[in-house]
């Protein structure tokens, strides 16, 4: 097997797994939780950083201050998109949140295609409007605004808008993000050291150990993601992204006995048909690139 799809295989099942990991500390609060993820990736990237000897980017950050702007929003869009997730699955809401990742791919066209000018072909079209037909049987038959899906899929489209057009690479840029969201987070976990308030030292042995092992569980899928892509075709990765929300949802459903009425299916429904035509469209208009019969836009 190619180990670019290996690797992309192994970070997609990691974060369709993820639910476990999150559930075992769900007697911490998710903002606390959040915390130690962030400031433990943080360190993780660092160290990967300095292995690399890759710090020349930092000169080019001191020299377009806009660049922290942006990245203070990315960093903003990232920390609200771990919380929710966290938040979620520790809530009985993995279900509900692995919508949020069936659309978020459909989702990224629709931005490409409103904010960079990006053509949609029309089965793209279709796969959009299916996706949204089945989102508003959601909100209107269902009867409850799906806004777990909806933020998480928002802010993570938004946040892949912003770093596609952010000049740093991915892990630079990441680095720049985690020392955002580390700063505060130390703050309020210092805070709660000092009211009492911490977990960690205070619940247990072994949920020190997986708070601390929470920078690890998020630098790596993140790592091997990054090497996928830079070794497989757009269009296995659109397949592959698809890992993660399957395992999320399977995971709510038959380990966590989360609900899933009919009304539920039947707004499921056409969002997993729009998901099968775009990607069945993305990997036919790869292979006839890759074939010469179609040129490159």
């Amino acid at each position: 097997m190619n180990r670019g799809v290996l690797a992309g295989i192994l970070a997609y099942t990691l974060w369709g797994f993820m639910p476990i990991f999150w559930k075992t500390l769900q007697v911490v609060p998710a903002l606390e939780i959040l915390s130690h993820r962030t400031i433990g990736a943080f360190g993780i990237i660092l160290l990967l950083l300095a292995l690399r000897r890759q710090w020349s980017w930092i000169q080019q950050v001191r020299s377009r201050p806009r660049m922290l702007l942006v990245f203070g929003v990315s960093a903003a869009l990232l920390g609200l998109n771990w919380l929710t997730y966290i938040w979620a699955v520790n809530s009985g809401h993995i279900v509900d949140s692995s919508l949020g990742y069936f659309i978020n791919p459909l989702l990224n066209v629709l931005l490409g295609a409103i904010f960079l000018g990006e053509r949609l072909r029309s089965w793209q079209v279709l796969a959009v409007c299916l996706a949204a037909l089945g989102v508003l049987y959601l909100t209107l038959g269902y009867g409850t605004f799906p806004w777990i899906g909806l933020t998480l899929a928002l802010t993570f489209g938004f946040y892949a808008l912003l770093r596609k057009t952010a000049p740093l690479g991915s892990l630079q840029g990441l680095s720049l993000e985690a020392a955002f969201l580390s700063a505060p987070s130390l703050v309020y976990l210092l805070y709660l050291q000092r009211i009492g308030a911490a977990s960690f030292g205070q619940v247990g042995a072994a949920i020190d150990v997986l708070l601390v092992l929470s920078g690890l569980m998020t630098a790596l899928p993140l790592v091997l993601f990054a090497y996928s892509a830079r070794h497989v075709t757009l269009a296995t990765v659109g397949i592959l992204q698809y890992i993660a929300p399957t395992f999320q949802f399977l995971l709510g459903v038959f380990l966590y006995g989360e609900s899933f009425t009919l009304h539920q299916l039947l707004g499921f429904a056409p969002i997993w048909v729009a998901l099968v035509i775009y990607s069945t469209e993305g990997f036919v208009m790869e292979r006839r690139r890759r074939a010469g019969t179609l040129p490159i836009r």
